[in-house]
């Protein structure tokens, strides 16, 4: 994939990548030399254009500019492919391998598809890659050595290992499948960066908040960056270390993280300073938020906080005969109990005044009704049994006649 790394000259970004065409290789310069001179009408042509070299060869002269950069890489894929094909054609001819269209054709529409004859002659070909084989397809192509193995896959090729500095592109290395890695030397120039970064003294805003930022007890008799401790001091010294440069920690004036004001649309705090230029870098318990963003860049965060409700972890227990009680507690369940007993008391007890619960035993035939013999069903027992029923919802098969009976049972 080829990128325009122009926009990301200036700013300082960190890119690297891998380059798969040498422009300082002879073979293709003089491949885009004749693309040059010829008609685009007669022969298809990239428009590569070759930096002018700035007598460093380890500094990828040919990629000094990014525009100089090859536009399409796919040219030089597709230049290769064609040549592999050549290749392997001059390979069968060499054979004596008849791969002309005649017998069979070969059809791709046909349910199942039908391949061609030859197409097998053909992959066996471009599978031939051993140095003993005479008619192995190997060659120094666009994008360097093109060779594949048994299973069809490119092997023994190398890529350039690229990097972005603030005046383009320079090569740093490359890899191959033997050596892996092979960093190059340190060329003069990125020397000259890192003494330049060493030579100032970055401002390194922060603020007080304990344990990231603290100020020691004999901060007084201290100077510097000694004169504070936490976390966050340490980390900038480890920066600063790993990084190679001079800073001094200076505490946020107005002691603030960074707003904006809504009315006169100005930052305060540590924002304030990194937008206009009052600090370097900010090192400290800042939230990323996005309105942050749209002004100054974060690192990854090195503290990912979230909200979280703690409980006390139960206790593994073997359940007893009363555990069916756990779920509420013993004050509620006497409350159940005493409501249960005293509607029962008051059912019984106007059931005992009122004279619409007093009714005569039916009795069997040839039996004589005594005078005064009435019967009342809501005993004591049977008070709590329908009680009892109505709580559990299941019902009864006795009845209180008087309606303060059901207007009690309901109000339970």
């Amino acid at each position: 994939m080829d990128i325009d790394l122009v926009k990301f000259k200036e700013s300082g970004a960190n890119v690297t990548g891998f380059q798969l065409v040498n422009y300082t290789d002879s073979i293709p310069a003089r491949i885009m030399q004749q693309w040059k001179n010829n008609d685009a009408r007669e022969q298809p042509r990239v428009d590569w254009k070759r930096p002018k070299a700035s007598g460093t060869e380890n500094h990828c002269s040919s990629c000094r500019n990014a525009e100089a950069i090859a536009k399409n890489y796919t040219s030089a894929l597709t230049y290769d492919g064609v040549r592999v094909m050549a290749e392997a054609f001059q390979s069968l001819r060499k054979q004596r391998i008849d791969i002309s269209r005649r017998g069979n054709a070969g059809d791709c529409l046909a349910n199942p598809a039908v391949p061609w004859g030859q197409g097998i002659d053909i992959q066996r070909a471009l599978q031939q890659v051993r140095k003993k084989q005479s008619h192995s397809v190997r060659f120094e192509g666009l994008t360097g050595n093109v060779q594949f193995n048994e299973k069809g896959h490119r092997t023994n090729y190398t890529l350039h290992v690229i990097e972005m500095k603030h005046d383009g592109i320079r090569k740093i290395g490359y890899w191959n499948e033997d050596e892996k890695l092979v960093p190059t030397a340190v060329d003069q120039q990125g020397a000259n960066e890192t003494t330049n970064l060493q030579n100032r003294t970055y401002i390194v805003t922060t603020i007080l908040e304990a344990p990231y930022v603290m100020q020691k007890k004999n901060n007084e008799q201290l100077d510097g960056n000694a004169r504070y401790e936490g976390y966050c001091v340490e980390l900038a010294a480890e920066i600063a270390k790993h990084v190679g440069y001079q800073y001094r920690l200076q505490i946020v004036a107005d002691g603030k993280y960074g707003a904006r004001d809504p009315d006169t649309k100005l930052w305060n705090g540590m924002v304030g300073e990194l937008v206009y230029g009052r600090a370097d870098v900010a090192v400290a318990p800042l939230t990323i938020t996005l309105v942050r963003e749209e002004v100054i860049d974060f690192s990854k965060p090195f503290m990912s906080l979230g909200i979280s409700i703690m409980i006390k972890k139960p206790q593994k227990s073997k359940p007893g005969v009363f555990s069916f009680l756990d779920p509420l507690a013993y004050e509620i369940w006497m409350c159940i109990v005493f409501a249960y007993i005293g509607v029962s008391v008051v059912l019984f007890l106007v059931s005992r005044f009122s004279p619409y619960e007093w009714h005569n035993e039916e009795l069997e035939e040839g039996r004589d009704q005594p005078a005064n013999d009435q019967t009342n069903e809501f005993g004591i027992f049977n008070s709590l049994w329908f009680s009892l029923g109505a709580f559990m919802q299941q019902g009864c098969d006795i009845s209180p006649r008087l309606a303060i009976g059901p207007a009690m049972l309901a109000d339970k």
